[in-house]
């Protein structure tokens, strides 16, 4: 299944509005496909680019910038650390916990 007829398929889905049980009346609930989880570790990586190379530059033109975003892939590319997931399932399913309890009692508005 390509990436469109995962989008045709989420699109076609009647799914009930975030207040009926499944999310929090402050909350829009959002439905993606499992296979976009690849898209948190793109972001991280731009995250990473622009904290760790292009804030701490000063860029006197467009080719000077993507220069130094080459040099900043070659540099990590010549020593990469795989990312390894650190959080246990059981933290983060008490974490999730412990906000939906805080957020229940918020009265809304």
């Amino acid at each position: 299944m390509d990436h469109a007829e995962e989008a045709e398929e989420c699109d076609a889905l009647e799914l009930p509005d975030a207040g009926e049980g499944i999310g929090h009346p402050r909350f829009h609930m959002h439905f993606i496909p499992t296979s976009s989880s690849w898209l948190n570790l793109v972001e991280r990586w731009f995250r990473q680019i622009t904290d760790k190379r292009i804030r701490r530059g000063t860029f006197q033109s467009v080719p000077e910038l993507i220069d130094a975003i080459t040099a900043y892939i070659d540099a990590h590319n010549e020593n990469p650390n795989s990312f390894e997931w650190t959080a246990k399932a059981e933290d983060i399913i008490e974490k999730v916990r412990r906000a939906r309890e805080v957020l229940n009692k918020i009265a809304i508005a």
